[in-house]
């Protein structure tokens, strides 16, 4: 790809942007959120039309005006978020769209056996009758590979594939590209884990704003090159929480005796009135940040939500400082110190049609300072306002903007912002640092963990392991809304974390029992 460059309205995606991918080679793409990563490949796939730049295929200047000109070139994609229907199984969904031999019939025994030939080949176990909706996520990332591969494809473009996996899936995953390449295959991965592209890339190339910064063989990049590639000259990796050798201070690591969150035996009905959280038991201490790991759809968002009061309870009890959640409002929660950063941002405690202003206080706007004798204090409002739009970097003219206009990570920095300005008990955090950067990230954990040394008491769920390891005391990993097993940050161990992710409570022979 030579000069491709795009742009969204005033907003350019890629600016003369060049990247080369050779034979027989995982070429890792790296960046952070809105580098231009994921727009760089939809214009290889088709998806986009460049507004300038060239494309060529050994040699030969190709022209690719939709998918199925990429596929027909040899080149496949893999999504981030899967397009697959539920109810068909895993052969129907690969084949769909492709010349069928026994047509008329719908016979797809041929078609089955070539799957099952391709999954063993490639290492990508899985059964071809089997429904997708039945399918775990690692298991339908297979099948989503196996249809580019069952349509010929040399090329591959995973788009952050390592998102919903357990760490065991992720080891199967590389072992599988390994197979590809040795075959003769090229890869393009996705990402934006430093320690993914360094383990099994063969070379990098990492984009910022839209534009090329290196591209590197994998024995020349380290972390530290990658950081600063990535972020430019913004952080100091040594001093950085993310990125620092010597683990977090001894004063982060200390944890209060006095439960701030207990719960007992919580049952919660999730949408389909099914029990979506079962039996959940666990408490969060003062100065704890207590994980919950798992597989996103497994509960995780039913649990934060009964715990603010937001879902009803439909068995069991939550205790903050010792009230019972059921017994008092939202209004009362905020008002004991509990605060809540949303999973999604955009649905819950967000005002699209308000400014920032607004958004900033929302929940708090009873409270002083903001309110004084029943009446608003607008300028004690818009100065707090102007202060944490400079604090946070909340990128928008001002506090008066509507806050529809601005950016899903800028939405996500208000949200920090209203979170993190005001004394706390409690935060109940749900993938926090979604849609940041590198900077923006490191902003964030600083904030929870100089609130923890302060005393405040945090539950953490996040899809990323490596959050959790970096930050949590405990992790308790929730399976189908029970929690499997807790463990101390002693015990952390990425693959026992991940069976129990697949719901095995054994521990192997020689390890601690769980708590």
């Amino acid at each position: 790809m030579k000069g491709v460059c795009k742009s969204f309205g005033t907003v350019v995606a890629l600016d003369d942007v060049s990247l080369q991918l050779n034979s027989r080679e995982i070429h890792g793409l790296l960046g952070g959120n809105g580098a231009g990563k994921t727009t760089l490949m939809n214009v290889l796939y088709g998806l986009y039309k460049p507004d300038a730049g060239e494309i060529y295929l050994r040699g030969e200047k190709i022209e690719i005006h939709s998918p199925r000109d990429a596929i027909q070139c040899g080149i496949g994609m893999v999504h981030q978020h899967f397009l697959q229907i539920d109810n068909f199984t895993v052969t129907q969904n690969i084949v769909l769209g492709t010349p069928l031999k026994n047509r008329p019939t719908l016979n797809l025994d041929q078609e089955e056996e070539r799957i099952r030939e391709l999954s063993e080949r490639f290492g990508l176990e899985v059964n071809p009758r089997a429904l997708i909706e039945d399918l775990p996520m690692g298991f339908r990332q297979r099948v989503e590979i196996l249809k580019a591969l069952y349509r010929g494809v040399e090329i591959l473009i995973l788009d952050e594939p390592t998102t919903n996996l357990i760490p065991q899936e992720v080891d199967s995953l590389f072992q599988s590209l390994r197979v590809m390449v040795e075959e003769g295959m090229s890869v393009v991965f996705i990402t934006h884990k430093l320690r993914e592209a360094l383990g099994v890339c063969d070379r990098i190339s990492v984009l910022r704003e839209g534009k090329n910064v290196f591209t590197l063989p994998r024995d020349e990049a380290s972390e530290e090159v990658l950081v600063k590639g990535m972020v430019g000259e913004e952080l100091d990796v040594e001093k950085s929480v993310l990125f620092s050798s010597a683990g977090l201070d001894q004063a982060a690591l200390e944890v209060g005796e006095k439960p701030v969150l207990q719960v007992e035996d919580l049952q919660v009905v999730g949408e389909g009135g099914n029990l979506a959280v079962k039996g959940c038991t666990f408490q969060v201490r003062e100065k704890e940040i207590f994980g919950i790991a798992g597989v996103a759809g497994n509960g995780q968002r039913e649990l934060a939500e009964s715990l603010l009061g937001i879902r009803p309870i439909a068995g069991g009890r939550v205790l903050i400082d010792g009230v019972n959640v059921a017994d008092v409002g939202t209004r009362e929660l905020l008002e004991m110190g509990v605060t809540y950063i949303p999973e999604d941002r955009l649905q819950d405690g967000f005002l699209p049609a308000a400014n920032v202003a607004q958004n900033l206080i929302l929940g708090y706007h009873h409270q002083e300072p903001y309110n004084k004798g029943g009446f608003l204090d607008w300028p004690t409002i818009f100065r707090v306002a102007r202060k944490l739009i400079s604090e946070y970097d909340i990128k928008t003219p001002g506090p008066r903007e509507i806050a529809a206009n601005l950016s899903g990570g800028n939405i996500q920095r208000m949200m920090l912002a209203r979170a993190f300005s005001h004394p706390a008990r409690l935060l109940v955090a749900h993938n926090p640092t979604r849609g940041l950067d590198i900077p923006s990230m490191e902003f964030v954990y600083s904030k929870l963990l100089e609130r923890k040394k302060q005393g405040m008491a945090t539950l953490l769920l996040a899809d990323d392991l490596d959050e959790l390891f970096l930050l949590c005391d405990r992790i308790g990993t929730i399976y189908r809304g029970e929690i499997v097993g807790i463990l101390d940050r002693s015990q952390f161990d990425k693959y026992e974390i991940g069976r129990m992710m697949s719901g095995i409570r054994t521990r192997p022979e020689g390890m601690p029992a769980y708590e």
